[in-house]
């Protein structure tokens, strides 16, 4: 893996925090326990990410039976695995081992059937999911999927220490692992030692979070707590600068708006209640099964 040593983005302007999110416990798939922190009702505010799920357990009850077969359409989904290991397959032919520290990026389009099974019998599993939309003029493109080990993301390491996983966008120079237009998704797994701050350059008309899983972190002189999620506003900020009262690790999530009506029902998310009707149809009478 390489690590490049570079120089911290200089920020003038740092957004602060909008709003403090404390995610939701709940299920998914065959009872998997998880965090949803981003949901419907920060859809249009955090366009165009669309959902944000935060799972971690050492107890194989909590996410043993995974999640079998199911359907999507009209969005992307990433999956960053922290610990553990999982297998996908889809009815396009795809199959992948997603282990420690590595990534995969699906794109529904236009319909695909898959699974994310655990592939471990205990242990810790953690890591997040993250669905992006796709505009409206994209969201019946032919399925997709790509998996990202470990080894092949790319660090970065800064002067006070900070080192930073670019999994999607790009930081300091360094292209991250997954480029995607329209959107245009900042992605970043960021480890800060305590004392150190960290500024991160940002498009002043994009939406941006930060989620921290360890530690503490200070945005603009206010706290984010371990497990919280801040919501970071626009004003006329030329990025985000971070600091961390302890030894600390977060995600930080930007993306370009696509400002379009989103129509979501289960595992469809479309722009009128017509198309997912249709999603619908297309799914009980087997049509999903010519995706690829």
């Amino acid at each position: 893996m390489n690590t490049e040593t570079v120089k911290t983005d200089v920020v003038q302007h740092s957004r602060g925090i909008e709003q403090l999110v404390v995610g939701h416990a709940t299920s998914d798939g065959a009872g998997v326990k998880l965090t949803r922190v981003l949901g419907q009702a920060l859809q249009q505010r955090l366009d165009p990410f669309l959902m944000l799920d935060a799972f971690g357990s050492d107890e194989p009850n909590d996410y043993i039976a995974g999640f079998p077969s199911h359907p999507h359409r009209g969005f992307e989904t990433l999956t960053y695995l922290l610990s553990g290991r999982m297998r996908h397959s889809d009815n396009a032919g795809h199959q992948g081992l997603l282990e420690t520290g590595g990534i995969q990026w699906m794109t529904a389009g236009r319909g695909i059937i898959h699974s994310e099974m655990p592939e471990q019998k205990d242990g810790l599993l953690e890591g997040f999911q993250l669905w992006i939309n796709l505009p409206a003029a994209e969201k019946m493109q032919p399925t997709g999927y790509q998996d990202v080990q470990s080894e092949a993301i790319p660090e970065l390491l800064t002067a006070d220490g900070v080192k930073v996983r670019v999994i999607a966008g790009s930081s300091h120079g360094v292209a991250g692992a997954i480029q995607r237009p329209d959107t245009e998704p900042l992605f970043l797994d960021v480890h800060i030692p305590a004392g150190a701050s960290f500024s991160q350059s940002l498009p002043v008309g994009h939406n941006v979070f930060i989620y921290v899983y360890r530690g503490e972190v200070a945005v603009a002189e206010r706290s984010v707590s371990a497990q919280r999620m801040a919501v970071l506003n626009n004003g006329a900020s030329d990025g985000v600068i971070l600091q961390a009262k302890q030894d600390s690790r977060l995600i930080l999530v930007a993306g370009k708006p696509l400002r379009e009506p989103i129509v979501q029902h289960g595992p469809f998310v479309m722009n009128t209640r017509e198309q997912i009707e249709q999603a619908i149809d297309d799914y009980q009478t087997g049509h999903f099964n010519a995706a690829a």
